[in-house]
């Protein structure tokens, strides 16, 4: 089985700790300054204690470094690297072209680098570009099908990471000035203001209204769990999930679920078993339906009902009675339902009769989902999930030998002694201690006896086994690899000329291009480039409503009145939303 790698998020050290425990193989984090979540950040002590944790199970940590910067901030952000570095963090995700210059000038520490899913990664030209440069990894834009991951895998030199769970950026991650132009907040600086979950109105140019207060631009989340095994055989090495805002129930629930997707098709890259104590299930956590976006198709992966939560789907509303309503399901009194637009708490539960802590929007027929299982977020709260390192031990001669799952090995000698009364007892007794790793990172595997014991008291066991495993976790960091970067080198880049789109935001980015063969027409919208296209993807309008072939012009309304024109380029099936 090919051995691939599991990428989880975390917002904070609780929560990264938590995705370890339930089996990830890598974590990403934001430290305290540049990343693309900057209600998120954590400081290099914390961070440590990350890294610390995370490598005894041979867990990769990465840290995001993907914001777009200013030339006093890219110096900071050098400082940063450094530190990083220097606490043994395994990778940086970069988006900042003056970062790539900084490695090719030789002032960054080999610390390994990944092409962020903001450098717009979608096409194979620039994943090959990429690869020239020397990046270890890139981190492809989620609208890519199957076939076209397939082919970039087929021909890149660096490792392929792509998105697999998670909320969807309607717009190419990267390309979106929406939230810049509306109110000043970038999300290439890590401000988003998710202009993507607002209400909109849709009319044509006609003054014909199509939708009305609508969620028009907010997506479904991604899943794409059935496609693992596809995705495995095409080549991706890194499976990532989204959620660096997200609690550590969330995490701790999608991590163990993926954990147990993928070990069906392919090895774990890290160490350790993982005991559960929960049923991990995706649709109970934060989710607002499910797509599998344009892995293979379009699909009508939009919800333009609510940007919250729905949850699962549970069943149709048989009666409604004056304070309560009839539903077959098993519902808990504190879930949270939704239906149709509306949601409600659940205050009582009589058979099938629930009494909701309001009554608005309940009818005989609707479909209700439940987005808050207040019996599954306890048990996650309350679970103790760990994860422990297979052990083998093998005594002879008066010699203890410990060996873990990846082949580190110590060994300790016996203290000298008397001969036991009962040696089969004594034997049974050594046995049975040495299995109580209890809440240590190990667990036995197989205990292996040959040779006399010498009488040893059940403390002097316990000590052993305390000595002998910490002996051999020291061995296992110090046997611990961290990759390193190769040098990067200058290569041509795909297009001649590049706009405001290519996010230029300091001297040493512009350098690159120019260094690339690229001329750089204009800085970085945030540096006051007017942005023409403020959004494109490949969510179309025109495709939700049936549309394709209408010659209509479109345009988005949004709850203040103010008007976007809509572009279609029916070619590459993709929707643009233009500054009016």
């Amino acid at each position: 089985m090919k051995k691939v790698e599991l990428l989880a998020p975390a917002k904070d050290k609780k929560t990264a700790i938590s995705a370890i425990n339930s089996g990830c193989d890598a974590v990403y984090i934001g430290a305290q300054n540049f990343g693309a979540r900057k209600k998120v950040p954590n400081s290099l002590e914390d961070i440590k204690e990350i890294v610390d944790y995370a490598h005894k199970f041979y867990v990769k940590v990465h840290v995001t470094v993907n914001t777009i910067l200013t030339d006093d901030e890219l110096v900071e952000a050098q400082k940063l690297i450094q530190n990083l570095y220097d606490i043994g963090v395994d990778a940086i995700i970069v988006q900042d072209a003056g970062i790539f210059k900084l490695a090719l000038d030789g002032k960054l520490p080999p610390i390994v680098i990944h092409a962020s899913t903001q450098c717009d990664n979608r096409t194979l030209e620039k994943v090959r570009f990429f690869n020239e440069i020397g990046v270890s990894r890139v981190i492809l834009a989620r609208e890519l099908s199957l076939e076209q991951i397939k082919e970039i895998c087929k021909l890149s030199k660096a490792e392929i990471e792509t998105f697999v769970h998670g909320a969807l950026c309607v717009s190419y991650s990267g390309q979106c000035y929406f939230s810049h132009y509306i109110g000043g907040r970038s999300a290439n600086r890590g401000e988003c203001a998710q202009a993507c979950r607002k209400k909109y109105t849709l009319v044509d140019d006609s003054g014909n209204v199509i939708a009305k207060d609508k969620y028009l631009l907010s997506l479904k989340d991604f899943n794409a769990s059935k496609h693992l095994k596809e995705l495995i055989e095409a080549g991706v090495k890194s499976f990532k999930i989204e959620g660096r805002l997200k609690d550590e129930n969330y995490v701790k629930n999608v991590v163990a679920y993926y954990r147990c997707e993928i070990d069906k098709f392919a090895q774990k890259t890290s160490s350790g078993k993982i005991f559960l104590d929960f049923e991990p299930d995706v649709k109970k956590s934060f989710n607002r339906g499910f797509t599998d976006y344009f892995l293979d198709g379009r699909k009508r992966c939009f919800n333009f009902d609510t940007p919250k939560s729905i949850g699962e789907k549970l069943g149709r509303i048989t009666r409604v009675g004056k304070d309560y309503f009839e539903l077959d399901a098993d519902v808990s009194k504190q879930d949270g339902l939704y239906f149709n637009g509306y949601g409600c708490l659940v205050n009582k539960v009589d058979g099938n009769k629930i009494y909701p802590n309001k009554m608005d929007g309940i009818s005989a027929g609707l479909e209700v989902y439940r987005n808050f299982d207040s019996r599954f977020e306890k048990q996650l709260e309350t679970s103790r999930v760990k994860r422990q390192i297979g052990v083998k031990f093998i005594y002879s001669d008066g010699i203890l030998n410990a060996e873990d799952e990846d082949g580190n090995a110590v060994k300790i000698s016996l203290p000298a002694g008397e001969i036991p009364k009962n040696p089969e007892k004594m034997k049974d007794t050594f046995i049975n201690q040495l299995k109580k790793t209890g809440e240590s990172d190990f667990y036995v595997d197989s205990i292996e006896l040959s040779g006399e014991l010498t009488f040893m008291p059940v403390s002097k066991i316990n000590e052993l086994r305390r000595n002998i495993l910490d002996m051999l976790m020291a061995e296992r960091l110090k046997n611990y690899k961290r990759e390193i970067q190769n040098p990067l080198k200058y290569a041509k880049f795909p297009l001649h000329k590049v706009d405001y789109r290519a996010n230029v935001h300091n001297m040493q980015a512009k350098s690159f291009y120019e260094d690339c063969g690229c001329t750089v027409c204009e800085m970085s919208a945030e540096s006051g480039s007017f942005p023409k296209e403020l959004m494109r993807t490949k969510h179309c309008l025109k495709f939700a409503f049936n549309m394709c072939k209408s010659p209509k012009k479109l345009f988005l309304i949004d709850e203040k009145g103010k008007k976007y024109p809509l572009k279609f380029d029916c070619a590459n099936c993709e929707m643009v939303i233009l500054a009016d």
